[in-house]
């Protein structure tokens, strides 16, 4: 029975091998010896090595052994070593595959790898055991973690993580502006778009401003706004300390931060008193909303220093010193939300814009964005559904987030480049390096200056096309509006073409004939065709709003006319404001106006500070 007994127990020492923790990724092929392997393998747990090892000495006690038992034994050993590198093998493929240890993809070409996990750039040794695997990846890494962002995806507000490219190093060297100003606003408010808060301040709401009144929230010297930008409904601003405040509707994110309001709306049935004292916070307006309020980080880090804000009607937007661009909120079309980026809807706070770089300049439509590079050349991006993107048409297989993603837009080259951007709520504009404008998009009412189908509703410029008319006009600033465009050229005299008839060209109405507008079935004039010089105003700068324009003169007076529905023109009154006039009361009457910007149904002028101080230490990100 000896050679029975000793078949038996070989057999049973290579099942407990098989069965122990011999297949790990320290096995080799050479494990062919069943008995030194199997004593390796067990060396973990010390019972399990002991029982391991009494086999040998049973082999030596009884050398007395058949042939058939021996070529028995040989071939349980073949197949014991068969299982064991099989097992093996397995082993590793599985620890190959496990995501706990996945390796980083090589970064070759300074982007960020895209890996959820994120715990490190280091890749790890092949040669390392699972032990020391998961000690590295419990530990803290010295490695700085890549920029994610925060995007709410669907209507339920969850969030999805984005890891972005890295940012490579640019020569970009944008200036920032260090003038203080004076911040005066006006118009409708009712939504906190006048930034105000929502309680009265010196007796006054925070609603419905007539006439310029100066922002108490927004003073020079505590807070020192350096420069400003009106969206549809909200509006945003840079302070001498790099700060960046928001304010206004946030129902799409545009603040770039959280208003959720425990106040709600007001019960109108609980108070029906007609005391005039009413309660402060009578306005009804979110205080959240409506108060200058910073900003999230999002994805901005320490060294990011902004230059320049600028706002969409559901969007804001920020350039860096070093030539980057950061955005929030959203894009609309005309079936409603079109999204952010490829695949975020909403996005509540700033986001890098990839591939965007190197860039000098950005302005906004009411749906898209411009950025100039260094080289001269424009991108868009946003909603392009009356072409003001300056793209080829895009495919239907492409879909509506394809225009999301900024690119380039025109012929540009080292002979001809941009040199200024501008944009309307549906059209855009450059200057280039020749003094030339060109412009795109929407032509309903030959409001890029060609009239080409002028008067049609789906009329449309669908590339960057030389605005023929300003050849030799010598412009360096245009603004545009929802369907008017206004021009100052190098001398200061003001252009203005487009829609008339709510006066948002600011002409006298002698000045329209058969020759230079269209008019109505009534004979009353309804579109200027061309550029045409409104007299009497020598400017040094200009802007539009959606149906209301505003003209700074050269010793600081500020000049407006259109639309007045909501007082947008800071006249007082609701008519509508034919030529342009003086805006004149006692809150701005002797001060130096240097910008003015409009919103849908407000407007901001700003005075320089009349004492001027600089910022204590370096600028931090959004002043954190």
């Amino acid at each position: 029975m000896a050679p029975k007994t000793k078949a038996a127990a070989s057999k049973k020492a290579a099942a407990d091998k098989v069965s122990k923790p011999a297949a790990d990724k320290a096995a080799k092929p050479a494990a062919a010896k069943p008995k030194a392997s199997s004593t390796k393998a067990a060396a973990p747990s010390k019972p399990a090595s002991k029982s391991a090892a009494k086999p040998a000495p049973k082999s030596t006690a009884k050398p007395a052994k058949t042939a058939a038992a021996a070529k028995k034994s040989a071939t349980t050993s073949k197949a014991t070593a068969a299982k064991t590198k099989a097992a093996a093998t397995k082993k590793t493929a599985a620890a190959k595959a496990a995501p706990a240890i996945k390796k980083p993809v090589k970064n070759s070409n300074g982007k960020r790898p895209i890996d959820d996990d994120d715990d490190g750039d280091a890749e790890p040794s092949s040669s390392s055991s699972s032990a020391s695997e998961a000690s590295q990846l419990s530990e803290p890494r010295p490695v700085k973690k890549p920029r994610v962002a925060t995007s709410a995806e669907g209507p339920t507000g969850w969030r999805k993580q984005v890891v972005l490219k890295r940012r490579k190093r640019t020569v970009v060297n944008n200036p920032v502006p260090t003038i203080l100003l004076d911040v005066f606003v006006f118009g409708e408010g009712s939504s906190g778009e006048l930034g105000l808060g929502s309680k009265k301040h010196d007796g006054k709401k925070p609603i419905d401003v007539k006439r310029p009144r100066i922002n108490h929230n927004l003073d020079a010297e505590e807070v020192g706004v350096v420069d400003i930008a009106c969206g549809g409904m909200h509006a945003i601003v840079l302070t001498k300390d790099n700060r960046v405040l928001t304010w206004g509707v946030n129902d799409d994110k545009a603040l770039g931060r959280d208003t959720t309001w425990a106040g709600g709306v007001r019960d109108a049935d609980a108070d029906d008193s007609d005391d005039e004292d009413e309660d402060e916070d009578d306005s009804g307006v979110n205080p959240l909303e409506s108060t200058p309020t910073l900003i999230e980080n999002g994805e901005l880090e320490e060294t990011d220093i902004i230059c320049k804000v600028v706002a969409t009607d559901s969007a804001s937007f920020l350039l860096t010193t070093d030539g980057f661009v950061f955005g929030w909120g959203t894009f609309r079309g005309a079936d409603g939300i079109i999204g952010f980026a490829k695949d975020i809807k909403v996005q509540p706070a700033p986001m890098l814009i990839a591939p965007l770089q190197d860039i000098t300049d950005i302005a906004c439509g009411s749906n898209h964005v411009l950025a100039m590079d260094i080289n001269g050349k424009v991108w868009t991006w946003g909603s392009g559904g009356q072409f003001q993107l300056g793209r080829k048409p895009i495919t239907r297989h492409a879909g509506p987030t394809a225009t999301l993603t900024p690119q380039p837009c025109g012929m540009f080259g080292k002979k001809h480049y941009a040199v200024s951007i501008a944009a309307g709520s549906y059209h855009s504009f450059y200057i280039d390096n020749h003094g030339r404008v060109w412009s795109w998009g929407l032509n309903n009412y030959s409001q890029t200056g060609h009239y080409d189908d002028t008067g049609k509703d789906d009329a449309m410029v669908l590339q960057p096309k030389l605005v023929d008319s300003l050849k030799d006009a010598n412009v360096v600033m245009v603004a545009g509006g929802e369907h008017h465009s206004v021009a100052r050229t190098k001398d200061g005299k003001l252009l203005t073409w487009g829609r008339v008839d709510g006066h948002q060209v600011g002409q006298p109405a002698d000045l329209f004939n058969e020759d230079n507008a269209v008019f109505d079935e009534n004979s009353r004039p309804r579109i200027l065709l061309q550029p045409t010089q409104v007299p009497d105003v020598n400017t040094q700068f200009i802007a539009a709003g959606v149906d209301t324009s505003f003209a700074v003169d050269v010793i600081g007076r500020v000049y407006s006319w259109g639309f007045s529905a909501n007082y947008q023109t800071g006249q007082g009154t609701t008519d509508d404001i034919e030529v342009p006039t003086l805006i004149d009361n006692t809150a701005i009457r002797n001060r130096e106006i240097i910008w003015a910007g409009a919103g849908g149904q407000y407007s901001i002028v700003a005075a320089e500070h009349e004492s001027d101080g600089d910022s204590d230490g370096s600028p931090a990100v959004n002043g954190h």
